[in-house]
């Protein structure tokens, strides 16, 4: 479900107030509470409520990725530009505990879920066309952009290396899953910029890394 706010007069202040009670209700969460970790808040995406819809999987997830700042966590390029545009990349321990109040990580399992639900392929979702219908209609390079069926919005925010290089913001859409694979290393799902490259695919990568994160109700 998407909530969105818009100013006006009269009887639309009325109605911007119903709307804004109704997403406390629906989130779990009060104004009054911490907005910047698990430990609870308003689901905020940084300086305002995240977007959220009902996926094809049946789940509810966050249409946008995580920007909420947390130790382990970055602007591409140290750019609060990027975080407005992109996100915030993390590591992994860090994502594991970025996600507001009610909701978390996402298995592999479940992005898996998604992704075959979306028009993937295979034991993960990794073929087919999926990453074509999650991407963003706009905001990939070189007219590499999705159809967005489904308002999940996948936009490519690229990722930070252990050694602090950043790369492939605008190409690559990296983000984290919660599934250890081991003892420094963690499943992830990535998407490129390939006009007619359909893929969500299933990867896996040390856990300093700084990957997007989206959010998944539980």
């Amino acid at each position: 479900m998407r909530l969105f706010t818009r100013q006006g007069r009269g009887w639309m202040l009325l109605l911007t107030a119903a709307v804004a009670a109704l997403a406390v209700v629906l989130s779990g969460c009060g104004d009054d509470d911490n907005p910047t970790n698990n430990g609870g808040g308003t689901l905020s995406c940084g300086t305002r409520e995240c977007m959220t819809a009902v996926m094809p999987d049946g789940k509810t997830w966050m249409t946008e990725n995580l920007n909420v700042e947390t130790a382990d966590s970055w602007c591409y390029k140290d750019s609060p530009d990027s975080c407005a545009k992109y996100g915030r990349l993390y590591t992994w321990n860090a994502a594991k505990t970025a996600c507001p109040s009610g909701w978390r990580l996402p298995t592999r399992d479940e992005w898996g879920a998604l992704a075959k639900a979306a028009g993937g392929t295979g034991d993960y979702g990794e073929r087919g066309v999926a990453g074509r219908k999650l991407k963003a209609a706009s905001g990939w390079n070189n007219n590499g952009n999705g159809t967005d069926d489904f308002g999940f919005s996948a936009l490519p925010g690229g990722r930070r290396f252990t050694d602090g290089y950043f790369s492939w913001a605008g190409i690559f859409g990296y983000w984290w899953t919660a599934t250890e694979r081991s003892s420094g290393s963690a499943y992830n799902r990535y998407i490129d910029y390939g006009e007619g490259d359909d893929f969500v695919i299933d990867g896996f990568y040390d856990k300093g890394t700084g990957y997007s994160v989206r959010c998944v109700e539980e």
